[in-house]
């Protein structure tokens, strides 16, 4: 599925409403300029590329911003290690000795149009008084991080986490007092219920039983205090896993148990996800905006990432569809699962009001291979020397995710405002 940007107002007004379109036209007008004249952005060295709002509306109807292909980018990155300080070890492959720059110097072309640059100040008043949360796993996190880096040259938040939880290395919230913005995190690599199931307890390798039809209320409780929650999970659901229904065992994965039904990775992975948007769908005080991000592959070659595997390249790669579904059907599989729930998802949210969108990076970031920490980042662990090939390099491609993120909130606001006006008149 692509995301398509929607018609901002759509020019049905014919001769016998003239009267409405001579107040609707500088309303119109004033959207799409007013803030151009307000905010720059910080690579101003670069004016062909614009601003979310410097699209005109035709544009915005016709730009599908997930169809397209990486260019090369003289600029440099928006921020870098020292000019961040947000950055966890892991994913600081700067200040740990990634020896090529390659890979900070491509931008993400769409082919019908120019993806606007990020903008923070423009961000922040799209957001201004609002929560935003990344639900899922590391590499939700992951993106959040991204983001704090790339606001932090305009403002800088307070970490209040420990006003709401407890566990404040996996529950994270940050305020920014000039925009009322809060920006956080609520980790659950499954969304669903889940507990340690190995008797020599958890490690990375480690099986787990997932109750798939139990949401985990670690995040489900504190959903309807967020306007806009990006949704995203992955690389959890290829551990070992014993997945139960209504209290039953019906299955497994990896688990190596005699009697017990052998099922693949994308059983749990829709159970989970179909768990996950009901719990969106059916909450009586959810009224956010739900956004999937679509899953983020791995690039772990020459081996498995407990065998040796690395990633090493240093430059996006170019991958037909045909070989998509042949070499990386795993990947595809993953994508496809996710999307047909998002879709049934979609549909029953739309009858119940709600906005459900979609953040389709699944192929973009698989010509990726090169935005990788590989063995530039440092474990937490400082035992374990896994190469990592499923988080991203800060700065790196996955700044990209908030260009996206940008456009779409950019986009909606516009349809929103769009749709006062014609309440208005």
């Amino acid at each position: 599925m692509k995301f398509r940007a929607n018609e901002v107002l759509n020019g049905k007004y014919t001769t016998r409403n003239t009267a409405k379109s001579v107040f609707l036209v500088p309303f119109t007008l004033l959207l799409v300029m007013l803030p151009l004249s307000l905010v720059r952005n910080s690579h101003d060295s670069t004016p062909e590329i614009s601003s979310v709002n410097d699209l005109n509306i035709t544009e915005a109807k016709q730009c599908e911003i997930f169809s397209g292909k990486w260019i090369p980018y003289p600029e440099e990155p928006y921020y870098n290690n020292e000019t961040c300080h947000w950055i966890i070890d892991q994913q600081n492959c700067m200040k740990f000795g990634r020896p090529d720059r390659e890979y900070l110097h491509w931008r993400w072309k769409p082919n019908e149009c120019e993806l606007p640059l990020f903008n923070a100040i423009q961000f922040l008043k799209l957001v201004r008084g609002k929560k935003m949360a990344f639900v899922g796993d590391s590499v939700g996190r992951n993106q959040m991080q991204s983001l704090l880096c790339l606001l932090s040259h305009v403002s800088q938040p307070k970490d209040i986490s420990h006003k709401y939880s407890s566990n404040v290395a996996y529950f994270k919230r940050y305020f920014y007092a000039d925009y009322s913005f809060t920006l956080g995190t609520l980790w659950s690599p499954y969304f669903v219920r889940s507990s340690d199931a190995d008797p020599g307890g958890h490690s990375y390798n480690s099986i787990m039983r997932l109750y798939l039809d139990e949401v985990d209320e670690a995040w489900a409780n504190q959903i309807e205090n967020f306007d806009i929650v990006i949704i995203s999970a992955g690389q959890w659901f290829f551990r070992p896993l014993m997945l139960y229904e209504k209290g039953q065992l019906v299955g497994c994965n990896k688990c190596g148990l005699e009697n017990v039904k052998d099922l693949d990775y994308y059983y749990g992975y829709r159970k989970a996800f179909r768990t996950a948007f009901r719990t969106l769908t059916n909450h009586k005080r959810y009224k956010g905006v739900t956004i999937l991000r679509t899953f983020s592959p791995a690039h772990f070659e020459n081996g498995a990432w407990n065998n040796g595997g690395k990633c090493v390249r240093t430059r996006p790669v170019n991958i037909t569809k045909e070989v998509m579904n042949s070499e990386y059907w795993y990947v595809m599989e993953m994508y496809r699962t996710q999307v047909e729930e998002f879709r049934e998802a979609q549909k029953e949210a739309t009858k119940r009001g709600l906005k459900f969108l979609m953040m389709d990076t699944t192929e973009i970031m698989l010509l990726r291979p090169d935005g990788h920490p590989n063995n530039y980042g440092h474990s937490k662990d400082k035992n374990v020397t896994l190469n990592d090939c499923v988080h991203w390099c800060l700065p790196g491609p996955v700044d990209t995710w908030s260009e996206f993120l940008l456009y779409m909130l950019g986009v909606e606001s516009q349809r929103s405002f769009s749709s006062k006006l014609e309440r208005v008149f």
